[in-house]
């Protein structure tokens, strides 16, 4: 009898692996993330000034979540122009759906929010500058030698790390099968 006693490998397997590693890729190469006014999240009567400056520097790859009350504020992305005057009539995006926002700073550039629920002009904005990711600096010449802590070389160290996984898990499907 032809296959009596042999198990059947899942076909689903590989593809399951493959989908769980492309949906957990953005996650451990992603930068950091910060709750925009941490336990305070998006909301009036918090100095996002002082927020801004006590967790920079921001990266490329950083992500911001604003978590607000729904239907009692809003994150509204503007230019330079209209976040001076609290304007949110000529929105570059404007996030009010749900309670919270998650946003990529996915540019070397400044990036520029409000509320326009009138809560801006009591400072519920933030401008918040993302920088490119550095290079490791280079090793001291004539002391042991430490690791660099870079984003950069951080950002490597997940990518390497994820491949190991992934891969030690795709052999181990690869060998199951193979045993079958």
């Amino acid at each position: 009898m032809v296959g009596v006693g042999r198990r059947m490998a899942s076909p689903i397997s590989p593809v399951v692996l493959f989908l769980l590693g492309f949906l957990l890729f953005p996650f451990v190469v992603s930068g950091d993330r910060f709750t925009v006014g941490d336990s305070k999240g998006w909301n009036p009567g918090v100095n996002y000034t002082i927020w801004e400056e006590k967790h920079r520097p921001f990266h490329v790859g950083d992500w911001l979540v604003f978590y607000y009350q729904s239907g009692m504020a809003d994150v509204v992305q503007v230019d330079a122009m209209a976040y001076n005057k609290c304007d949110a009539s000529n929105p570059i995006s404007n996030y009010s759906k749900g309670r919270s926002y998650a946003f990529e700073l996915n540019q070397t550039k400044r990036y520029y929010f409000i509320c326009s629920y009138g809560y801006c002009y009591g400072g519920m904005k933030l401008s918040v500058l993302a920088q490119p990711l550095s290079p490791p600096s280079p090793p001291p010449s004539h002391s042991k030698s430490q690791a660099p802590s870079s984003p950069l070389l951080l950002l490597r160290l997940r990518c390497v790390f994820f491949f190991l996984v992934t891969s030690a898990a795709a052999a181990a499907t690869f060998l199951d099968l193979l045993l079958l």
